[in-house]
């Protein structure tokens, strides 16, 4: 039980595979794209869980595959992390035409592919994404970045993936917190522009989080065919790719108020930051109140943090969560943008938003 996703980019045009069990046809998969060397990124707890298999299955399929194991978390996702990765990378003389494997969640992915997008002027490479996360976000659309003393995903570029193999039953291993913060990024593309694809969540979440192969296997699809879809209209973000932004705005801020710590991770505070936005939609006039209810209670139902009062310890203030938001990379003449609704699968990009309204929203929410 797979499905096959195509993002449309004419001659970068690539598949993404989405099913149960496909780390077993990776070799399959990836021999038209290797040449020589073979790299093949991931982190140390990844590793443990995912990797020997991985290599047994490329080298069975006549792939020369050697790993390159990280340390795992954020850190990785910096100057000095680039900086060894690319050396391991360098010294492992990959070819100019070979690839780049990156096994990982969205840190491995986020570093790998701008790795591979620097190295020798461009190098190919392809995402088996270990989390839900990645699944159906980092590894689809081809932004690659590290961090910056100033923010998250500053220092980076659009490289696109050869081809994104999703296997669904990798999501078995993650821990319940890391599977509701992915879970976060799948209920997104309801909220943006699909609402029955947000009605069949709600009926079908629970089972997709709880096990069901086929509810996770459809769950992981939708989310990547819409987000290719919006990728293949707008590859660099001009125009629709930015409403997959919905609740990063406010969620970045949160992120980096609590430190990038435990105490919040990414699909947390992008949670918590579509409820303000539909919060905000809703104080504007723009969104009728039982669309902001109705999802507000599905995140509620699932588990998902909805509130800033859902964070453990001291409460950021209205005031500190604006000037991070004033640093975040969507920033664009000064002023923030922010993706709001008018409903259930009715987002929309604008800049125009009352900054009053703003400081009310995070007071209240």
């Amino acid at each position: 039980m797979s499905q096959t996703i195509t993002v449309g980019l004419d001659s970068r045009a690539y598949d993404i595979h989405v099913g149960a069990g496909l780390l077993a046809r990776a070799g399959a998969l990836l021999k038209p794209l290797a040449k020589g060397v073979v790299p093949v990124v991931s982190d140390s707890h990844v590793a443990e869980l995912h990797l020997p298999a991985l290599l047994e299955n490329l080298r069975a399929a006549g792939i020369d595959a050697r790993a390159i194991v990280l340390p795992p978390g954020e850190s990785s996702k910096s100057f000095a992390g680039l900086e060894r990765l690319s050396g391991a990378l360098l010294d492992m003389e990959i070819d100019r035409k070979g690839l780049v494997i990156a096994l990982g969640g969205g840190v491995i992915g986020d570093l790998t592919g701008f790795a591979a997008g620097v190295l020798k002027r461009g190098v190919a490479f392809a995402q088996i994404p270990t989390t839900l996360l990645a699944q159906v976000d980092s590894s689809v659309g081809g932004k690659t970045a590290i961090n910056a003393a100033q923010g998250k995903n500053l220092i980076g570029l659009f490289h696109q993936p050869r081809l994104v193999i999703a296997d669904t039953a990798l999501l078995k291993t993650l821990p319940k917190r890391e599977l509701l913060a992915g879970y976060a990024e799948v209920v997104k593309y309801g909220a943006l522009g699909d609402a029955q694809f947000f009605e069949w969540l709600e009926v079908n979440a629970t089972k997709a989080l709880g096990g069901d192969e086929a509810a996770m296997v459809k769950a992981v699809a939708h989310s990547c065919k819409m987000k290719a879809d919006i990728v293949a209209r707008d590859e660099r973000e001009t125009g629709d790719r930015a409403l997959l932004n919905l609740g990063h705005t406010f969620g970045h801020a949160l992120e980096a108020a609590t430190g990038f710590s435990d105490r919040l991770i990414h699909g947390e505070g992008v949670a918590i930051g579509m409820a303000l936005a539909f919060r905000l939609s809703v104080n504007l006039g723009l969104c009728p109140g039982q669309d902001a209810a109705r999802f507000i209670a599905h995140l509620k139902a699932v588990g998902l943090p909805s509130a800033i009062s859902d964070i453990a310890g001291v409460r950021p203030s209205p005031g500190e969560l604006i000037r991070h938001m004033a640093h975040d990379k969507k920033v664009a003449d000064g002023q923030l943008t922010f993706i709001l609704l008018k409903g259930l699968g009715k987002a929309f990009v604008t800049r125009d938003v009352p900054l009053e309204a703003v400081k009310s929203v995070l007071t209240g929410g």
